[in-house]
């Protein structure tokens, strides 16, 4: 049975742990591979998520006042994450640097294109992995996270007209990598969220 968001955040308002169970499997994954894209941390992002969800159970008896759902759990996400980076950078200055144990971020990959070749989504990636930081986060937040412009905008705290731009490049760039047509190949370029 699927739920509708505003039907979800009625039910965990009425108490019914079922539709919290709900939200966590529609936005969890989306907001561990945001979350672990901020912290380039699993273990934080885990955290982090579980956090959020919790608050937001303890707090459930305020949830309808939440304006649009999927902003705020993506905002808290970015909150949280960011107090956990704010968080270790502390534990590393105060740490001897002989403790000092250097991490690489994974970046997930999502195959959501089954008609795409292997290699095909191989050149996708790397052609995705290659985008300035800020312009990777939002192309993944639109094109993988499915979320419109405006909300990424709301987001990420910049503008709508931002992130326009920022997709414009990133739709640009990538198919430049692939040597792609834009029209030709079906990658359009969002204006305004639509």
């Amino acid at each position: 049975m699927t739920f509708s968001l505003p039907h979800i955040q009625d039910g965990i308002h009425a108490g019914n742990e079922q539709c919290l169970a709900e939200l966590y499997k529609l936005f969890s994954k989306r907001l561990h591979h945001f979350a672990r894209a901020i912290t380039r941390s699993a273990e934080t992002a885990e955290e982090v998520v579980e956090d959020v969800f919790v608050k937001l159970w303890s707090n459930r008896a305020r949830i309808n006042e939440i304006e649009n759902l999927t902003v705020y759990l993506y905002v808290s996400v970015k909150n949280r994450s960011l107090n956990a980076i704010s968080q270790k950078a502390t534990e590393l200055i105060r740490a001897p640097f002989d403790d000092l144990d250097i991490e690489a971020g994974q970046v997930a990959t999502d195959p959501y294109n089954l008609l795409v070749t292997a290699e095909m989504m191989k050149r996708m990636q790397q052609a995705v992995d290659n985008l300035p930081p800020r312009c990777k986060m939002i192309f993944k937040l639109v094109r993988e996270d499915g979320l419109k412009h405006r909300e990424v905008a709301e987001i990420l705290n910049i503008s709508l007209n931002t992130v326009d731009v920022q997709m414009a490049i990133a739709i640009k760039k990538i198919c430049a990598e692939l040597n792609v047509n834009r029209v030709s190949k079906g990658f359009d370029v969002k204006v305004n969220g639509q």
